[in-house]
């Protein structure tokens, strides 16, 4: 076969993704972070926890168990985890109750 000839058909690309990288959180501080954000949900806010050095499925357990505690939707995000409306006061004492250092952060 030529080297100059021109490729017409190949099955390298296609449907299939190749595998998610799995990248590695950078590890905290030890202080969990409690923030609220209103930026690009349209008004509505959430409190952001970051900061927590948990694995994937530890991460969603606290999760849920947050939610059905402040009785509220929530999600977790690139390792950290939000929960609808304004509940620092009661996700900090909570998080506190269960042995983490936990912060007020920004406004």
């Amino acid at each position: 076969m030529k080297d100059d000839a021109p490729l017409v058909y190949t099955t390298d690309g296609g449907r299939i993704t190749p595998a998610k990288e799995i990248v590695a959180r950078p590890k905290g501080d030890g202080i969990v972070r409690l923030s609220r954000q209103t930026s690009g949900r349209k008004g509505k806010g959430v409190c952001v926890i970051t900061g927590l050095d948990l694995e994937d499925v530890a991460l969603q357990q606290l999760a849920a168990e947050l939610k059905k505690k402040c009785g509220c939707g929530g999600t977790v995000i690139e390792g950290s985890i939000e929960i609808q409306g304004d509940k620092r006061d009661f996700l900090k004492s909570y998080l506190e109750g269960k042995g983490y250092r936990v912060k007020l952060a920004g406004g």
